[in-house]
């Protein structure tokens, strides 16, 4: 038995080698990292801040100062108290440092931080780039965040503090050009795993994960207007939680800078809603902004590749991620970067591509927002607009002297004429790089149209409006890689909006939460389809297409015919949409048949029993459904039930009447606690979002009187 003893003695010093291993680990990785700033120098540095926050009922931040710093002080501070943990997930994410907390899971974002040189370009630009009132926001915003981590260092990951003006505008730089689908361009060329280590739904942490979402912006002028007001409609379509997740807020400082609107996570401007004097709604669009280039390699040199005949060395670094294995237990990784003079470059199974996009090297995004959100007239937001930092985007703007308008906006890559720019290009010829963007006055857009409407449903720039007054294909070159489909909401929009010329303030809601599919949607396209099949002797197939020959393709709560058609249709269209192979239709309608007879007995449940919204303790039934102007996207449970995930979220209905007097009303799906379960606002606008119902936007202090439940100075004392 001899053995059996030095077997065990030989186990307990393998397993006392491999603890002092990694506790070896542990302490080097803790010695190179730097030393976390004093908590009392951070919240001593809230002094220099004057902010007076107030919370109305529903618990949405009004923040007032004097200075522009100080509002994005008490803002940072604000947003922190709902939602610290998805910004510290982005700040820890744009420094390519969230593997260190999160696993290899989040490994590959970390990398495309390294591989795009966020930190290079912004350390070289922040000052050059942003001028001194937009870097104080900044910095003021990071400072109220720093603040409030500094008295809650239980909810701190290592690291974290402290947050910068950079870091802000990093994450600015960063998630931008997800927006048009660059990471459809990183997945058509590889695979996560060959991007980087890690490859789940982290890999892609600001590019809207599986969901299919959407958005709706329409402007309505007094010509169209029944009563002479001029209306905006402010839908953005994202998913309920994340680093892309709306947060209402109404900000007011003495510089000019007065803004309700929606906000991300880590940022301190308002990405759309509305001043005083105008708004504006965004949709993504997804013009043509990236373009592949296939590199040739010298046989003789890896670190070569082939440009206008001649051999040049790649721009190598090396990206150092460190990935949390287990614990405190965190390993380093090293992974090439590589560039070429096209861009960052990618490694593949099917070969070595260089990648040029929209919106590489730029760090303005702060500068064109703040300008936005301060402008006080249609000029000046133009002006704004010009400044051409976003890469993509839809606006839908509306102003009090009622004006409208709709831009396709986009950084349109300046590119030579004659080229196929769609496919793979050859990477051995510098005249197909191109070098500059078209100016702003070039990209797609429509002002005061005849028709006195104007909107976008994440289709195409040439139905924005009447036939009559919009845009040509034929004006525009097909080097800008302009979109020409149409969405259900688009085809819906036409049908509402587009068909009454007299719009009561009434009938600007009820086209808002349109439950119908159109009869020339992809929808009732495959709905056909399904009905031409060849049952043959498949009852079950038969009684389903008898069901969907008499829906009359609408999704309210009660519908007996929406279930089937949507369990049918979504797998199919949502794998269309991400370029995958679709389901065939039989496969999909007899998967939706099973689904429905296991969990619900028969094929024809009402709509209401299927798709689900919940919240904390709110379970309802939910109108609405996948590209439906009442846009819902359900995520399928192991009940057979779907839970609203994305679509709907902040909603805004904004009016300026005939004289120019403003009012607008709102909605979040959840409540201004975003993250916080124990708050009262945690779900506290959830029964008046499922039920098509907005609340008041309290835009000046006036309106705030009876509506305040918390009056409190961040810096003189926490809440």
């Amino acid at each position: 038995m001899r053995w059996m003893k030095f077997l065990k003695i030989g186990s307990v010093v393998v397993v006392c080698a491999a603890a002092g291993v990694a506790a070896f680990l542990i302490v080097s990785d803790r010695m190179s990292q730097p030393n976390p700033p004093d908590r009392a120098t951070l919240i001593a540095k809230a002094r220099q801040y004057d902010v007076h926050i107030l919370r109305d009922r529903f618990g949405v931040p009004h923040v007032i100062g004097a200075r522009d710093a100080d509002v994005a002080f008490g803002f940072g501070f604000a947003h922190s108290e709902d939602d610290f943990a998805t910004i510290q997930q982005v700040t820890l994410a744009v420094r390519g440092q969230l593997a260190a907390t999160d696993g290899k899971s989040a490994a590959v974002t970390d990398y495309l931080v390294h591989l795009f040189r966020i930190w290079e370009t912004v350390n070289a630009r922040y000052e050059s780039d942003l001028p001194a009132d937009v870097r104080r926001v900044l910095e003021a915003y990071a400072d109220g965040v720093n603040y409030y981590a500094a008295l809650r260092p239980e909810k701190l990951k290592r690291g974290m503090l402290p947050v910068t003006g950079k870091d802000v505008a990093a994450g600015f730089a960063f998630k931008m050009p997800f927006f048009y689908g660059l990471d459809k361009t990183l997945r058509g060329l590889s695979n996560p795993p060959e991007i980087g280590p890690g490859n789940d739904e982290k890999a892609m942490l600001f590019a809207g994960g599986s969901l299919a979402v959407g958005s709706n912006g329409v402007a309505v002028g007094p010509s169209r207007s029944a009563d002479g007001a001029t209306r905006l409609l402010v839908n953005s379509h994202q998913p309920y939680t994340g680093p892309v997740a709306w947060y209402e807020a109404v900000l007011e400082s003495r510089e000019g800078w007065h803004v309700a609107g929606g906000f991300f996570p880590g940022s301190p401007f308002m990405l759309h809603g509305h001043n005083e004097h105008l708004g504006w709604a965004c949709t993504v669009n997804e013009p043509d902004l990236a373009d592949v280039y296939r590199l040739t390699i010298n046989p003789a040199d890896a670190n070569q590749y082939l440009l206008d005949g001649k051999w040049r060395d790649f721009e190598k670094s090396d990206a150092k991620i460190r990935v949390k294995i287990w614990g405190p237990l965190i390993w380093t990784v090293h992974r090439d970067v590589l560039w070429a003079e096209q861009g960052p470059v990618l490694k593949t199974e099917r070969g070595i591509f260089a990648i040029r996009y929209a919106g590489m090297n730029e760090i303005r995004q702060p500068l064109q927002y703040f300008r936005m959100d301060k402008a006080k007239t249609e000029g000046e937001w133009r002006a704004a607009m010009a400044v051409q930092a976003l890469p993509s985007l839809n606006f839908t703007y509306a102003d009090e002297k009622g004006n409208i308008g709709y831009v396709y906006n986009g950084l349109f890559p300046a590119r030579k004429e004659g080229v196929d720019w769609k496919g793979e290009l050859p990477g051995d010829r510098s005249n197909l790089i191109w070098r500059s963007y078209l100016p702003f006055d070039k990209a797609p857009q429509v002002w005061n149209p005849p028709a006195g409407f104007v909107f976008n449903s994440n289709n195409t720039p040439f139905r924005a409006t009447a036939p009559a007054d919009d845009m040509k294909p034929q004006d525009y070159s097909t080097s800008l890689g302009i979109q020409t489909d149409m969405t259900n909401r688009a085809w819906r929009a036409l049908e509402t909006y587009g068909a009454d010329a007299h719009i009561t303030a009434e009938t600007f809601r009820a086209y808002k939460y349109d439950l119908a599919y159109s009869a020339r949607s992809d929808v009732a396209r495959l709905v056909a389809e399904v009905l031409a099949l060849d049952a043959g002797g498949d009852a079950e197939v038969r009684a389903a297409q008898e069901i969907l020959r008499h829906w009359d393709r609408r999704t309210e709560v009660g519908n007996r015919g929406a279930a089937l058609a949507v369990l049918t249709c979504q797998p199919v269209l949502m794998a269309r949409m991400a370029g995958r192979t679709p389901l065939r239709t039989i496969d999909a309608l007899r998967t939706a048949i099973a689904t429905l007879k296991t969990h619900f007995g028969r094929l024809d449940p009402q709509w209401g029993a299927v798709n689900r919204f919940r919240r904390g303790k709110v379970d309802l039934p939910i109108d609405g459904g996948p590209d439906i102007y009442r846009a819902v996207y359900g995520e399928s449970q192991a009940d057979g039930t779907l839970t609203a995930a994305a679509g709907d979220t902040l909603i805004m209905f904004v009016t300026w009447d005939k004289a120019g007097k403003l009012s607008s009303e709102s909605i979040h799906q959840f409540g201004s606690a975003t993250t916080d379960g124990q708050s009262r606002h945690y779900a506290d606008q959830s029964s008046l979002f499922v039920a098509m119902k907005t609340k008041p936007v309290l835009f000046w202090q006036a309106q705030l009187a009876g509506h305040v439940e918390a009056d409190y100075r961040p810096g003189a004392g926490a809440r």
